[in-house]
């Protein structure tokens, strides 16, 4: 019985959630959350920053903004969680940038001279879908499938 065992491959499928990973993985997110929340927070961007950014429409900045947050999460639930978040990790990331989304725009009910903007939502959740498909289609990419060898 024992020899059965040890004949057969066990392929895992579920990351290996540990301490480490879940720093590595989850770190990243937190910080950047930690970023924009920031950013929320500021009455008015610094003038350096807003003459720079000036020409370019808010919505296509809250798209880069959530697509690098989208892409962030889809890393996260892929590797450094396991169960549904992991098999379901660009569905994951869409819905956590979209509530991420709503919840800074609540946020910024509460900052002077700033304002929520529902428009400011749908782009937020635009932009982590698009993160979440690219990096998982750019993972896809970089690892070759396995293609299990015949014996002859």
């Amino acid at each position: 019985m024992a020899s059965d065992q040890m004949g057969s491959a066990v392929i895992r499928t579920e990351p290996v959630v540990t301490p480490l990973s879940i720093l590595r993985y989850w770190g990243p997110v937190g910080l950047y959350a930690g970023i924009i929340f920031f950013g929320s927070s500021l009455s008015s961007p610094p003038e350096s920053i807003s003459s720079f950014l000036g020409d370019i429409s808010d919505k296509v900045l809250h798209l880069s903004e959530y697509a690098l947050l989208g892409a962030l999460l889809y890393r996260a639930f892929r590797h450094a969680s396991s169960g549904w978040g992991a098999h379901h990790a660009v569905w994951a990331a869409v819905a956590g940038s979209a509530l991420y989304g709503a919840s800074d725009e609540m946020h910024q009910l509460f900052v002077p001279f700033r304002e929520a903007d529902v428009l400011d939502i749908v782009a937020d959740t635009v932009g982590g879908s698009v993160g979440a498909w690219t990096w998982r289609l750019l993972e896809r990419r970089a690892v070759p499938p396995v293609v299990p060898q015949l014996d002859s």
